[in-house]
């Protein structure tokens, strides 16, 4: 689906012969979780996301800005070293963008006080994010912790619940 709609918006561009900037911020933004997060590019952060940026889902212990989204990538490419993200849909509106996002990886290192599992799982994430002058200035994000934290064995499954008929 997503290759289906970058296809339909390049052949609006070329036939509008002008400069899409939706679809420029679509693909400078996703360089975050393609080349910071998969190829472990830290480099690129600096470069992505603006210096007043705002995190505004912070994880405990983790500071609400540049750096701690540098810390906190670091964190899970070192727990993670394996972990590949997928971009499974973009939606742009004004300045602000939204990802729905797969993730997979092996839990070999420890994360967030999190002891290393050993463990692969797959989970899911959703990010809203919003951009100024080329940049990522403010990020509000989900991730399916519940299923992460299943699979790696860190808490138990939920129990099945009956469904009334």
């Amino acid at each position: 689906m997503r290759r289906g709609w970058t296809l339909i918006t390049a052949a609006l561009t070329a036939a509008k012969g002008d400069f899409n900037m939706a679809t420029d911020m679509k693909t400078q933004l996703e360089r975050i979780p393609l080349e910071v997060f998969n190829q472990g590019n830290f480099g690129l952060i600096d470069e992505l996301i603006a210096p007043d940026f705002v995190e505004h889902n912070a994880q405990p212990g983790v500071p609400p800005t540049r750096d701690g989204f540098m810390q906190l990538a670091i964190a899970l490419r070192s727990a993670f070293p394996d972990v590949h993200y997928t971009v499974e849909d973009a939606i742009e509106a004004g300045d602000k963008i939204v990802y729905r996002l797969a993730a997979s990886g092996t839990m070999k290192g420890d994360f967030l006080g999190i002891p290393a599992t050993g463990t692969r799982a797959t989970w899911t994430e959703i990010h809203i994010g919003r951009v100024a002058n080329g940049r990522l200035v403010e990020h509000w994000g989900l991730v399916d912790q519940l299923g992460l934290f299943v699979q790696l064995g860190i808490v138990p499954a939920p129990g099945q619940v009956p469904v009334a008929v």
